[in-house]
């Protein structure tokens, strides 16, 4: 959902809001929405003298405006997940769907999107209301929820996939999220660099708190390459980064430009926004979005691209956008064709001409029809450009507007821009070096990932102290408020600005700290472990916790503390025990680095079978006899302390699962338990073919009085063994 009321709201407007949806809620379905009439005269008539819909098409569009939007759901994590994931949605929950009448309401078999690949999207004519309400659906829910929760599957807006197909991400490549990065995480093939040691995510959110949201939805992925940052999208700074002691500018390689927009196309799902439609709104957003876009393509590396997404219909935000930023580029930004890249959508081509509406009704085709009046409202670069040629050479044909009624979806708006060219007001043109870290073989050299300058202090395009003079002398940013019509220049600058509350410092362990030194020998790591890459978050005291990064990332941290306000990065992989040096280390594993650490670890690994992990995910603390005898030796042969309990598929066994599963563990004196949060022991039960489903009381409550009545539990796993599930609280789940 795109927001474009960026201020702090009033208590009381909260409260009334929150007393709103408390009220709908517990009404019943579509309740409290009785006020809200699906109609809006200014919008129908805007949108037909647009002429966005095709001849004879308006009326569908508009009935399906009007229609709830389908549930639409992605698979997402690790291909080998993916695949597991989606047998069990086949097998076991869709077949219970055929056939399903609710309310009168004949449920479609669930159908995968076709233009997405691999079947890893799916929609229903199912409404989120039903999924959530309906106790026939009630396993199909708790299973959308749980494995939610686990970061496996993502209920999205099925438009909402298309920006990063677009961005064609390889794994090698840096990527920027200018505002949020909602997109990116349900993106399948997003997954195969999430380990690289080349590739990295940077998100950025200017809503401190959906920053912590953002938090909460990249810890599911459990990688070293995420960063999520909290800035105004459109004067986010450059980033430093030192290569060979040479100081440079981290450019990216793919950026996804999400701007907040007037939502229009939300309609579907965002019933107040019949309400509060009009015009206005993208007049007050238009220079807003395209700040933003021009400061992404600064910070693109050529032959790089960015993917420009709204989720409004109106090309004032939309077109209107593209053809400034590409008369402004001066031929560095080209729009890419992507005919070819999603089969099977439809789209509408971008188009060429459009004019403005003012909330009153009243129309203007051209800048020189606008009075002087209107001028702080309306600006030159809401309009088409005037030159035929170049309208014909911006090629705005390749934008793709979605439209609702062609495909069931949400209203959309998409175009790929790729950057030919440094921008034009640069100071001069950075040289380019080689890429500072050597890439695998089979992976392609990436394009100009690092823009080196000499000189003390990096000049980034449209970031620089010292500006480009312009012929009379003054500087290309001062002459930018009263540039004349089709006067290229750079946007004004803005003082940056840190927003939201201070975060715990990123503290970099050196390679003689002392906590290396019983890691080292109690999990026997490899040599080329990267020591240097391990963090923590405080200065003082005992550390708790210790996370790791991407070496580019640990260059990214280290070279910009004063330039950014960082929330978050890393994945944790040490938890310290209550009284750990007891058992021979005062770190214990952690689950959500597990993948991430385990390649390093040379002991503590034990190989378990598919009955081995059923019994450590079902019971609470089995005796060490209960594994099957191939783990039961293993086992005995390690002393008390974490442990790592290793699954390795057989593909002579396809009746298993056929992807790798690493659990973290507490091997005791008589008993071996798994440290796994509950969500991620549904998601692992349900792949080993074991029924999970709880009453509507809650299983976790019946899951615990039942173990409180019979376990086993040893004096020294109480201390040591602090439940995963219980420390971290960043297990909750999109409310399907």
């Amino acid at each position: 959902v795109c927001r474009f009321d960026m201020g702090k709201r009033s208590r009381q407007r909260q409260k009334n809001q929150t007393a709103g949806r408390d009220s709908r809620d517990n009404a019943g379905w579509g309740a409290g929405y009785a006020d809200i009439v699906k109609e809006n005269k200014l919008f129908e008539h805007y949108y037909k003298e647009q002429g966005l819909v095709p001849d004879g098409e308006f009326e569908h569009f508009m009935e399906a405006m009007r229609e709830p939007l389908p549930a639409t759901i992605r698979i997402t994590g690790y291909k080998s997940h993916a695949k597991e994931i989606l047998h069990c949605l086949k097998d076991k929950y869709f077949k219970d769907i055929l056939e399903l009448e609710i309310d009168g309401q004949t449920i479609e078999a669930p159908q995968p999107l076709s233009w997405y690949p691999d079947e890893q999207a799916w929609h229903t004519n199912m409404s989120r209301k039903i999924i959530r309400k309906s106790p026939l659906l009630e396993k199909f829910h708790q299973f959308l929820v749980s494995e939610t929760e686990s970061g496996n599957i993502s209920r999205q807006e099925a438009v909402s996939m298309i920006p990063p197909l677009l961005l064609k991400i390889e794994p090698h490549h840096k990527v920027k999220s200018l505002r949020s990065m909602w997109h990116l995480l349900n993106l399948s093939s997003f997954f195969e660099f999430l380990y690289h040691p080349e590739g990295f995510v940077i998100a950025n959110d200017v809503d401190n708190k959906r920053c912590y949201l953002l938090v909460h939805q990249a810890k599911r992925l459990n990688s070293p390459c995420i960063m999520v940052v909290n800035h105004d999208a459109s004067c986010i700074p450059t980033l430093n980064i030192n290569v060979d002691g040479k100081k440079g500018i981290l450019f990216y390689d793919r950026i996804l430009c999400d701007v907040p927009c007037s939502g229009d196309g939300t309609m579907r799902k965002n019933i107040d926004v019949w309400k509060k439609w009009t015009t206005s709104n993208s007049l007050h957003l238009h220079g807003l979005q395209l700040r933003i876009a021009v400061r992404g393509v600064e910070q693109l590396a050529v032959g790089g691209r960015m993917v420009y997404s709204t989720c409004s219909l109106n090309p004032i935000e939309d077109e209107a956008v593209i053809a400034s930023l590409l008369e402004k580029s001066e031929g560095a930004l080209e729009l890419a064709d992507c005919t070819a890249d999603l089969p099977g959508l439809k789209w509408m081509p971008g188009v060429t001409s459009w004019k403005l509406m003012t909330k009153e009704g009243q129309w203007y085709s051209d800048w020189s029809e606008v009075p002087s009046s209107r001028h702080t409202q309306i600006r030159p670069t809401m309009f088409p450009p005037k030159d035929p040629e170049k309208l014909i050479s911006m090629q705005l044909e390749r934008c793709m507007r979605i439209l609702p009624h062609h495909q069931n979806t949400g209203g959309f708006f998409v175009a790929v821009l790729v950057k030919k060219a440094p921008m034009p007001w640069n100071k001069r043109y950075p040289k380019v070096f080689p890429h500072p870290f050597p890439l695998p073989p089979s992976a392609p050299l990436p394009l100009c990932i690092l823009h080196l300058f000499s000189g003390a202090e990096p000049e980034g395009e449209g970031d620089s102290k010292e500006q480009e003079k312009s012929p009379n002398g003054t500087s290309l940013a001062q002459e930018t408020p009263t540039l004349q019509e089709g006067i290229c220049g750079p946007p004004a600058s803005k003082k940056m600005r840190l927003f939201g509350y201070k975060e715990d410092p990123f503290v970099f362990l050196t390679e003689e700290d002392p906590v290396f030194t019983t890691i080292q020998s109690f999990y026997d790591l490899s040599p080329d472990f990267p020591k240097l890459n391990v963090l923590t978050r405080t200065h003082e005291g005992k550390k708790r916790h210790l996370y790791m990064v991407s070496k580019e990332l640990r260059n990214v941290l280290l070279n910009n503390s004063e330039r950014i306000k960082v929330i978050n990065t890393g994945v944790k992989v040490w938890s310290r025990n209550s009284d750990g040096e007891e058992f021979g280390c005062a770190f214990r594993l952690a689950q959500e680095g597990i993948y991430t650490l385990q390649p390093y670890i040379r002991s503590r690994i034990i190989r378990v079978s598919v009955e081995d992990i059923k019994v450590l995910l079902t019971q609470e603390n089995p005796f060490l006899s209960k594994l099957q005898d191939d783990a039961h030796a293993q086992a005995k042969k390690i002393c008390m302390g974490s442990i790592v309990l290793k699954y390795i598929p057989n593909p002579d066994n396809p009746a298993e699962p056929q992807c790798p599963i690493q659990l973290c563990g507490w091997r005791g004196k008589t008993s071996i338990r798994a440290f796994v949060p509950r969500n991620e022991r549904f998601h692992y039960l349900r792949m080993l073919g074991v029924e999970v489903f709880r009453e509507k009381q809650g299983l976790g409550q019946k899951r615990k009085d039942e173990g409180e009545a019979g376990m086993e539990k040893d004096t020294e796993e109480a201390n040591a063994g602090e439940n995963e599930e219980q420390m971290d609280s960043e297990n909750g789940g999109e409310n399907f």
